[in-house]
């Protein structure tokens, strides 16, 4: 039995690792000279591969948690440590609870991995650029100029999603499953920064972070539909971080409904509104900006100030006290697609059966980050297009008449 996985990302690698334990013959097609590039990227600052948290509150912070949680329930938290483990590299829980290996880099666990998918015959192809389908069902691919048609027993795509083109998920799957009347929902951005009509004065301090910060987003009737403790940085145009990335999707859904949302932002957490004021109390003794620093105003806090009330205002202790505790941020868009770390929105969960498989195509399997499913950074995304990877690796040997244990 032969399958073809087309990408070469972590939920490719995963499908592959799966279907070559059972003795399978595996090729795996990637359009870049190397595999994993963006799983490397993804670790450049220490790899985040997953969360320790409880499995209803991990399962919880997915947009799709009824379609994923059998998935992450057979290929968790605890599975993804052990299959590193497994590989020969150790993991931590950082204080955070998120899930780390301990030299914290991706190359070493990548370089493990290939080697021992190489190792079961996994037969792995750069730089083929998959083209999409022939009028028969191949799969079409360029490569070193030449056109190649693909065919085998099923085929797994993990394509990624439509982010960081110049790793290799650039989104082209996406007219190609279309042209098969494939249902998907539009891509776009997830994880990613948003777009601030910031003054000069504001652009001026491009950089700097916001930390230990409480952000929110509200209906109109005030009810809060997400929540983060967490922190940001500002850029030229706006806010980007992990603050952003954990309330992306109602701010989204603000965006594509109204054209303008809101990001509500408690500056001091850890300060009563009460305490603050009294903190913020003009003083004959002192300057404003002095009053403002022992009160625990940084630069960033003092120019959001400054940035929302009018000067007449920043002595009213008062006024500037629950400015602080409840700002508002007007957010007038996304940054580009291409600059977010992951993408929303992709082949829906009716367009597959349960193991994962077209419904449109015969033994063809889609999982990772081209499924429409959306998560915050912290592990999530990675453990989701693992599960999602092996999910459907199973499928596949569901789809070839294989769960009896013969290959």
């Amino acid at each position: 039995m032969h399958v073809a996985i087309v990408g070469a990302g972590p939920a490719g690698l995963m499908a592959a690792d799966v279907l070559s334990q059972r003795g399978l013959a595996v090729d795996v097609y990637d359009a870049m000279p190397s595999v994993g590039r963006k799983f490397l990227m993804a670790g450049k600052g220490g790899l985040n591969i997953t969360h320790s948290e409880p499995f209803a509150a991990f399962v919880a912070r997915y947009d799709a948690p009824d379609w994923l949680a059998p998935m992450l329930h057979t290929f968790g938290a605890d599975s993804v440590r052990q299959w590193m483990a497994d590989l020969g590299v150790d993991s931590f829980v950082g204080t955070s609870g998120r899930v780390f290996p301990v030299e914290m880099k991706a190359a070493p666990l990548l370089r493990s991995w290939v080697s021992a998918l190489k190792k079961r015959g996994v037969k792995i192809h750069t730089r083929h650029v998959w083209q999409g389908f022939s009028e028969h069902g191949a799969l079409n691919f360029t490569a070193g100029g030449e056109s190649l048609n693909i065919t085998a027993d099923a085929v797994v795509l993990a394509t990624g999603g439509g982010s960081w083109a110049k790793l290799g998920s650039d989104g082209r799957w996406f007219e190609f499953l279309r042209q098969q009347n494939v249902p998907l929902a539009p891509l776009c951005a997830s994880n990613g920064g948003f777009v601030v009509a910031w003054s000069g004065f504001m652009r001026a301090l491009a950089g700097l972070p916001l930390k230990n910060i409480v952000g929110w987003v509200q209906n109109e009737q005030g009810d809060v539909l997400a929540h983060s403790q967490s922190e940001c940085v500002l850029t030229d145009d706006g806010v980007e971080g992990g603050l952003l990335y954990a309330l992306s999707r109602p701010l989204r859904e603000q965006l594509v409904r109204d054209g303008a949302a809101a990001l509500w932002l408690d500056l001091l957490p850890h300060v009563a509104l009460a305490d603050l004021t009294a903190k913020l109390q003009p003083s004959t003794k002192q300057s404003l900006v002095n009053v403002w620093r022992k009160a625990g105003l940084d630069a960033v806090r003092i120019a959001l100030i400054r940035e929302a009330l009018p000067k007449d205002d920043w002595s009213n202790a008062p006024r500037v006290a629950q400015c602080l505790k409840k700002y508002r941020l007007n957010i007038n868009a996304q940054r580009p697609i291409d600059e977010a770390i992951s993408t929303a929105g992709g082949v829906m969960q009716s367009a597959l059966n349960e193991h994962l498989m077209l419904h449109a195509l015969k033994g063809v399997f889609c999982c990772g980050e081209m499924l429409d499913w959306d998560a915050p950074t912290g592990g999530y995304l990675l453990t989701a297009c693992f599960a999602s990877g092996q999910h459907a690796a199973r499928g596949v040997l569901d789809y070839l008449g294989l769960n009896d244990g013969a290959a």
